[in-house]
């Protein structure tokens, strides 16, 4: 198989993977926001990342060693602004559903992810990007605003479907501006690798590790600035809430589980994905990636039931919105392989 249809195929994995990140919560019974983000960012941000570099990457130690400081201090403000989102993004799936959460912030970050690459280049293949104004820039120009366009049905149709509910409590309006917000932040996770995974990645296979296990690395170099605020936040809210024994519920402790693999799932392949499109991978990759996600979360919130009940104009602005979504991905995928 061609290199970079492969890289398309993982990037749509890991859109998959994070699209369906959500759905346990749905069967949570103990576990508030605070329980499963802390459990979530402990296992996925620093034991499995840490670990698979630990064991997938000989002379470790060395190969960061040889990395200038610049290049993790980058990458962790990213990282951390991605932190941010996260903590924003799980208080909006509590507040404004998954679905509309979703839709807002890949509506939001679709511009930032998938352009910005372009007019400030990446570390590494990611140099080589083609501008915003080449024909294939352009082109993915277009097709941003089509999944925006899109995701702004999405939003709308969300907003039908809650305005009755949740109007009055005024925290609908609220989740609606952290959402916002989560999406500006939440490209911070794609640029903290586009922007440092070249020297990285340089230094690690030199010194004897291969491709996954160099991007297992990197991950473990660039999420340390998330992980400060996606753990001390919530362990704040348990100590606030004298809540900590909570974490001890079994089930819930295992479903959060299942959120942490899919996240490093979603990681490991939208790494591979990225640089196995060649130059392109930044942009494209995200794309590809935030497009699925959004779609799949959709998914989640109709068989949770949040669109249950919904008037048939609401549910056909959500499907026109689907359907136009997966049209411009499927345009994306073909614009990679072409």
């Amino acid at each position: 198989m061609d290199t970079s249809m492969a890289g398309t195929g993982l990037a749509v994995i890991a859109g998959i993977a994070i699209g369906l990140f959500a759905a346990p919560i749905k069967l949570m019974t103990r576990y508030r926001f605070e329980h499963w983000a802390l459990v979530n960012a402990l296992v996925a941000l620093i034991v499995l990342p840490w670990g698979l570099a630990l064991a997938l990457c000989p002379h470790l130690a060395d190969a960061l060693g040889q990395v200038p400081v610049s290049a993790y201090l980058k990458a962790n403000l990213w990282s951390l602004a991605w932190g941010a989102a996260n903590v924003l993004c799980g208080l909006c799936f509590v507040r404004i559903g998954v679905s509309l959460t979703m839709g807002l912030l890949t509506g939001v970050g679709l511009p930032v992810g998938i352009l910005l690459p372009m007019v400030f280049k990446g570390s590494g293949q990611f140099a080589s990007a083609p501008s915003l104004l080449s024909p294939t820039g352009l082109a993915l120009l277009a097709l941003t605003f089509v999944l925006v366009f899109a995701v702004g049905l999405m939003a709308r149709a969300g907003f039908e479907r809650e305005r009755d509910k949740l109007e009055t409590r005024g925290s609908f309006k609220g989740g609606l501006l952290m959402a916002i917000a989560a999406g500006v932040l939440q490209v911070g996770l794609s640029f903290a690798f586009v922007y440092s995974q070249g020297p990285l990645m340089e230094a690690l296979k030199v010194r004897g590790a291969g491709e996954s296990g160099a991007i297992a690395a990197v991950w473990a170099m660039t999420l340390p600035g998330g992980a400060l605020v996606n753990v001390f936040f919530p362990l704040f809210l348990m100590l606030r809430g004298r809540n900590l024994k909570t974490l001890l519920a079994p089930k819930d402790f295992c479903l959060t589980l299942v959120m942490a693999l899919l996240f490093v799932t979603c990681l490991l392949c939208m790494g591979n994905g990225m640089r196995m499109m060649g130059a392109l991978g930044a942009s494209l990759g995200f794309g590809l990636y935030q497009g699925f996600q959004t779609l799949v979360s959709q998914g989640v919130g109709v068989f949770s039931g949040e669109w249950r009940g919904s008037a048939p104009r609401t549910k056909a602005l959500m499907v026109g919105a689907v359907v136009l979504m997966l049209a411009a991905v499927s345009a994306m995928a073909f614009l990679q392989a072409k």
